[in-house]
């Protein structure tokens, strides 16, 4: 409630402010016009602050037409000749060295990551280009983008035919770990670090990149076709702060931690960003219902799991990545006995015979009977197993409407 009251009083002042056609801009950011007022708070001198001003308010931007040569009819870009042109504006029409008020750099300009798909789209598509300068080496850069149509998304079975990586979202770390179509993890845990708490929203970013390129690059190691994520989405718990809702911890230490662990889950912005960047390196990705993925991953996979030597020892977080993956892969839970090792060699033990018990008597000298012992009933199994149906997300009664993951398209 207190956070909605919060979320009012801005607007209100916004809404104020365009009523009264006050809006603040700052070309160059609210942050480096702070700086001005504090330089020796913030270790720099009035140069070096002038320096970063001018930069940051040193750019041009074209956006790109299809129709036109080059992809773009401002700022144009030559892949073979490696030349820059930009056409100048009505009154700095006199300064053109190209025909129809055109200017072109004197020295080369090329790309040094991603320079072919550059080519290939100024042959083919819109361009966007974005000239900046950079106030610490004092260079001139050229960005380049443009707008990808979306590739055909691959079906759920045409992906279950190769491994694919689990990943468990935790509050610092990936708990990752892939899995083979036939549902049994394969190769050694993997935990990437992503520690996003307390910093800034620019290294909060670059962490959360880096993470996805390890992701990805594992993936590929592998031999997935696809990354399997949680659906999580923790907006109803986010908006509601402080206020009690079920079970969850309102306040004391509990409600802390609760909280903490929520602001430091970036879920929606590790989901997008994991979108965007496995479209580039054409992988797909799963997002699977999150019901008891933790608790089953500790009730039948992890003691298997932790009698196996790994260079990383298996966690319980990595056991609810092999449920996260058995779920896109249309398994349930928990597994089948007989599978691992450990299961095996327990089961063909045999049971050590029990002690003779004494004779007891009834006060007329009649042996006393025993008492009799309920039947055992045991589960016997089929003959022949076949593969079972795509599991309800939750293994519980009260499925969900739809029991496929949802596949996220590239």
């Amino acid at each position: 409630m207190v956070q909605l009251q919060v979320l009012q009083a801005r607007l209100a002042a916004v809404d104020w402010r365009l009523e009264a056609g006050t809006v603040s801009v700052v070309r160059g950011g609210k942050a480096l016009l702070r700086k001005r007022g504090r330089l020796g708070a913030a270790g720099m001198t009035e140069a070096q602050w002038r320096g970063q001003w001018e930069s940051a308010r040193l750019f041009l931007t074209a956006d790109g037409e299809k129709d036109k040569a080059l992809g773009n009819e401002t700022i144009r870009w030559h892949p073979d000749e490696g030349w820059l042109e930009i056409r100048l504006p009505a009154p700095l029409a006199h300064l053109a060295n190209r025909p129809h008020g055109r200017y072109r750099l004197s020295c080369p300009v090329e790309f040094s990551h991603r320079g072919g798909e550059v080519a290939a789209q100024t042959a083919t598509g819109a361009v966007r280009y974005d000239v900046r300068r950079d106030p610490v080496s004092g260079r001139w850069y050229l960005d380049a983008s443009w707008k990808t149509s979306p590739a055909p998304a691959a079906t759920l079975d045409e992906l279950r035919v190769s491994p694919v990586l689990a990943i468990d979202l935790n509050h610092g770390h990936l708990a990752v770990w892939a899995v083979t179509p036939d549902g049994n993890p394969a190769g050694a845990p993997v935990t990437i670090p992503l520690v996003l708490s307390g910093l800034p929203a620019s290294q909060r970013d670059g962490r959360l990149r880096a993470a996805i390129s390890a992701v990805i690059g594992l993936a590929r190691q592998r031999g997935c076709r696809a990354i399997v994520i949680e659906d999580l989405d923790f907006a109803d718990a986010r908006a509601q702060g402080r206020e009690r809702h079920g079970s969850r911890p309102s306040r004391g230490a509990r409600g802390r931690r609760y909280r903490a662990l929520v602001s430091g889950l970036r879920t929606g912005r590790f989901g997008d960003r994991l979108v965007q960047m496995a479209a580039n390196a054409d992988l797909s990705v799963i997002a699977v219902d999150p019901a008891y993925t933790s608790r089953w991953g500790a009730e039948h996979w992890l003691g298997p799991l932790r009698e196996r030597v790994f260079p990383v020892p298996a966690s319980g977080h990595h056991a609810a990545a092999v449920v996260i993956g058995r779920r896109a892969l249309g398994y349930r839970a928990r597994r089948r006995a007989g599978v691992t090792g450990g299961g095996q060699r327990t089961g063909r033990r045999r049971a050590a015979p029990r002690a003779p018990v004494a004779g007891q008597a009834t006060r007329d000298g009649r042996p006393r009977q025993a008492p009799r012992q309920p039947p055992r009933w045991r589960k016997t199994a089929t003959a022949a197993r076949t593969r079972p149906l795509d599991q309800a997300a939750q293994d519980r009664p009260g499925a969900p409407a739809s029991q496929d993951p949802v596949l996220l398209v590239q």
